[in-house]
């Protein structure tokens, strides 16, 4: 009996890509970048599984170039790559990986925020270029984390886990979130206020909501505006969250303190992109979740969905569940 046939878009760890390798026929795009659009839908014409990235984009198209296909498995926790009603329409079970990159995601959110409020990246320049001589009274003072007040946009698995850490720097907590959170209001303390009132008072700001036509540009120049001088914006979740530009003005102008991004509107933003000459605009490459074991586990869980989707299960981290059981 022939092995179903699958084509990972890029090459993921090697614990989950052994195991694709070892129950299907599959086909790894070797090179750093995506497949172009044309190769993917080419190369999906026959397949029976597709494990994507953010990077590629799953839609109505996708899905009727690959008539056989039975699975998607999303090597992401987010989603927003893939059109699921259009899945759900044709009866392709969608998956992702969640749960397995909240702390470490909350990790790098928080170190963004000790980075930013203390200028760590400013610092390092200024030793590296010979500007340091002597100790100074007034040299890259920063901003305080210990006993400030950080702001929670979306305080899901990964917001609360950021606030979980806020609370051992005593740090008072405010959110806002479509739904309230008991369980962050009597575990941590946390304080529901208005998006308004998130954006005046927080020293910290991060990040933390879903990309969705109500969340697009949820920081434009108007929230810029409501937030102290000294505020710090961080940015976990989706590049078009922040409108680019008006933060570029922003900080240029110095009405907030700094930002670290961990995801860029366009990603990756390019290397003349203006904010690359702002000292307070830290930048990383998407790296919320790249640590060797959290990396490792997302591997295993699209490993996990991709074998149970093509098997004719229910995958274990179903986006529709509903195709499943029709």
């Amino acid at each position: 009996m022939s092995k179903p046939k699958v084509f990972v878009t890029r090459i993921i760890p090697e614990r989950g890509l052994t195991r694709i390798l070892q129950h299907t026929d599959a086909t790894v795009w070797q090179d750093e970048l995506p497949p172009p659009r044309d190769v993917l839908l080419e190369r999906a014409h026959d397949c029976d599984g597709l494990v994507t990235l953010l990077t590629d984009k799953v839609d109505g198209e996708l899905f009727d170039a690959a008539p056989r296909l039975k699975v998607v498995a999303n090597y992401a926790v987010g989603f927003d790559n893939i059109d699921i009603p259009a899945a759900t329409k044709r009866g392709i079970p969608v998956t992702n990986t969640p749960g397995v990159l909240t702390e470490t995601t909350a990790d790098l959110a928080f170190t963004l925020i000790m980075a930013c409020g203390r200028r760590i990246a400013e610092g390092r320049d200024y030793a590296k270029s010979g500007k340091w001589r002597t100790w100074g009274p007034l040299l890259l003072l920063g901003q305080d984390i210990y006993g400030a007040t950080i702001g929670i946009a979306g305080i899901g698995r990964i917001g609360y886990a950021v606030a979980r850490r806020a609370k051992a720097f005593n740090m008072t907590i405010l959110y806002n979130d479509a739904v309230r959170s008991d369980m962050a209001e009597k575990e941590l303390g946390a304080q529901y206020v208005s998006k308004q009132e998130l954006l005046a008072r927080s020293d910290f700001l991060s990040l933390h909501v879903p990309l969705t036509p109500e969340t697009r540009h949820y920081i434009n120049t108007d929230a810029l505006a409501l937030m102290k001088p000294n505020a710090v914006l961080v940015n976990t979740s989706r590049g078009p969250v922040v409108d680019t530009m008006a933060l570029f003005e922003a900080l240029k102008a110095h009405r907030i303190f700094a930002a670290g991004l961990d995801v860029t509107d366009p990603e990756p933003l390019p290397a003349d992109h203006p904010l690359y000459t702002l000292d307070n605009a830290l930048i990383v490459p998407h790296i919320a979740s790249a640590s060797f074991e959290t990396r490792n586990r997302m591997a295993d869980l699209a490993a996990d969905n991709l074998i149970a989707g093509l098997e004719g299960r229910l995958p274990p981290n179903c986006l529709n569940p509903d195709v499943m059981r029709k």
